[in-house]
């Protein structure tokens, strides 16, 4: 059988994907490379691991054939950052010279600090067409049919719409937008605040505060993000803000979690554990660093999640330093 679109990974927010394409008539391969994964999936017609409840609709089909998934006249790719190179190279051989390539995943690579489109372009050629979604989207919320908005964007106009129109429909509305760097470093940078603000929530210290990072969180995404080439309305759109917000006040974000967990006195392991799932934020953290540090950005939020992850800090420390910082004017 051929597919139009072939989805590369079968966690949570890949399969609540191939659940809107394949409701929107896109006949939907699903992907995953644990055999047994996909096999309960498909006879269960449900993925009971990330989405319990959500039946499969018809039209999504799960495989764990990679070139069948491959084959499809579209890719989209779902996989942690750290996996993302790896599948790239896996899809290589088996991709066609017209198939353009669209991810969903938010992160950066750790090892290179590379933005995921640049690997993208390392691993398939820098003439690939690509597109990257990105916005505030929770994966249970999209399997539900709820209503969710989101931004397309490449430097293939063509691409972002095409893959704007497979995505929409009455309960998901996709924007384009050619900001491909200012799209993913929404999407990144966003996850390392959210576990700020968890630990904020989950030491008690209110609402203000929350309020408090959530706006000078997006401060540094627009520091950063504009200093690499990103534009500043992206970052108070649906990929910056919007995603932004989202992550950081609602206890469906693992990052959010994450952090409320540290506040309540777990380990970093036994945080991880008991989420279940790839906290993006933490291995983000070090790689926003290393971007401050080369491209010469003050991230002073971003720095006290990267001291407690990776150098000892205290949760109860980290937000009281934010806020003996010395005074200064708000912009500028």
């Amino acid at each position: 059988m051929s597919y139009d679109i072939g989805v590369i990974g079968g966690g949570s927010w890949g399969t609540a994907l191939g659940m809107l394409l394949a409701r929107n008539g896109r006949a939907t391969a699903l992907w995953d490379r644990d055999r047994a994964h996909v096999e309960t999936m498909a006879r269960t017609r449900e993925n009971a691991r990330y989405l319990p409840g959500v039946p499969l609709p018809e039209g999504l089909e799960p495989v764990s054939d990679l070139a069948l998934a491959a084959a499809a006249e579209q890719v989209l790719v779902v996989v942690p950052s750290h996996a993302f190179r790896e599948v790239l190279r896996s899809l290589r051989p088996h991709l066609s010279g017209q198939a353009g390539i669209f991810w969903a995943t938010k992160g950066l690579e750790r090892e290179s600090g590379k933005l995921l489109h640049e690997v993208l372009a390392e691993e398939l050629g820098p003439d690939r067409p690509a597109a990257v979604l990105s916005g505030p989207t929770f994966a249970g919320e999209v399997a539900r049919a709820l209503p969710t908005a989101a931004t397309v964007a490449s430097r293939w106009p063509e691409l972002a719409r095409a893959a704007a129109e497979a995505l929409s429909n009455e309960t998901f509305r996709a924007y384009t937008s050619e900001d491909v760097v200012g799209v993913q470093l929404g999407g990144a940078v966003k996850n390392v605040l959210a576990i700020a603000a968890g630990i904020s929530d989950g030491l008690g210290f209110g609402a203000n505060a929350r309020a408090a990072l959530v706006t000078r969180g997006l401060a540094e995404i627009m520091r950063l993000g504009i200093r690499m080439g990103g534009q500043p309305e992206t970052f108070m759109g649906l990929a910056g803000m919007g995603d932004l917000v989202l992550t950081c006040t609602d206890d469906q974000s693992r990052n959010r979690r994450f952090g409320l967990a540290l506040a309540r006195g777990l380990s970093q392991a036994e945080a991880r554990a008991e989420i279940g799932q790839v906290v993006e934020g933490v291995g983000t953290a070090p790689v926003v660093m290393k971007l401050a540090r080369e491209h010469g950005v003050e991230l002073p939020i971003t720095a006290e999640v990267y001291r407690l992850l990776y150098e000892g800090g205290d949760p109860a420390g980290a937000v009281h330093r934010l806020f003996a910082r010395a005074v200064k004017p708000e912009f500028g």
